[in-house]
């Protein structure tokens, strides 16, 4: 009987807390609009490099202020020098800026949904940092895989979301689409694959009106080699870093998983 009068009284706190946390969102987009705007007109490589500088800012700023805190975990350490493939469940709006918080470098890109940048404002600053994809189309799909090899072609990593979209089934991970796989493999690029932990609890994926405080932890493990991997491989390595990241997902307890589904 305790517990929903309390939710009652906490209820006006936790709304003012997300109006809060969404007008120090806006503030922050604001302020660097005017960056992307001037880096967008560099070349892709140098812009592209420094737009994620800056948005790395307002992203490390946001987060503080909101009263999150971000650990990297690793069970194994990404080479520096090395171009990625990265990987990654996808549970959450949050797990979006919380990429920029596990992949600490600037020279890798984001592969996005084209209906983001219907939002005014965010939606610019969205369209000159990630690459998009349109999967409605082929021939979107198609384009956005061209952009990624000629992406990867320069020497900057990836990240791709290879569920699509929220996984909101209550198992570890839903099925993963072929393209980062393929992509990993026409150019014989390793793969990172990352978990997203806490995002499901600090923001629940129903609504970003869900926001909680509270630690966040992305976990690296480790990466998969697809050097001499050919086309007829696909099936086997999505298979291999979708066991992987589940069995991993399973071993941190992730919260979202229902118990019952894997004892």
């Amino acid at each position: 009987m305790v517990l929903p009068a309390m939710r009652q009284l906490i209820k006006p706190l936790w709304w003012l807390y997300c109006f809060y946390a969404l007008l120090l969102f806006l503030a922050g987009m604001f302020c660097v609009l005017p960056f992307v705007a001037v880096f967008s007109l560099q070349d892709e490589k140098t812009g592209g490099d420094r737009i994620y500088k800056v948005c790395r800012y307002w992203d490390s700023a946001w987060l503080t202020l909101v009263g999150i805190r971000h650990t990297n975990i690793f069970e194994a350490v990404p080479d520096p020098g090395k171009r990625y493939v990265f990987v990654s469940n996808h549970i959450s709006y949050l797990d979006i800026p919380l990429i920029l918080q596990a992949i600490r470098r600037n020279s890798f890109r984001i592969l996005g949904k084209a209906e983001m940048t219907k939002f005014p404002f965010f939606g610019y600053i969205y369209s000159r940092a990630v690459i998009l994809v349109d999967r409605t189309t082929a021939t979107g799909r198609s384009r956005s895989v061209r952009v990624l090899k000629s992406t990867l072609a320069i020497e900057r990593s990836v990240f791709i979301f290879p569920e699509g979209t929220f996984n909101e089934t209550r198992h570890p991970l839903k099925e993963f689409y072929d393209g980062a796989f393929r992509i990993a493999i026409e150019t014989q690029t390793a793969l990172q694959p990352i978990l997203f932990l806490d995002t499901y609890d600090r923001m629940h994926y129903s609504s970003i009106f869900r926001l909680r405080p509270g630690p966040t932890r992305a976990i690296f493990l480790p990466e998969i080699e697809v050097q001499g991997l050919t086309p007829a491989d696909l099936p086997q390595l999505k298979h291999q870093v979708f066991c992987l990241m589940e069995e991993a997902l399973i071993r941190h307890n992730a919260s979202w998983i229902k118990p019952a589904l894997f004892p």
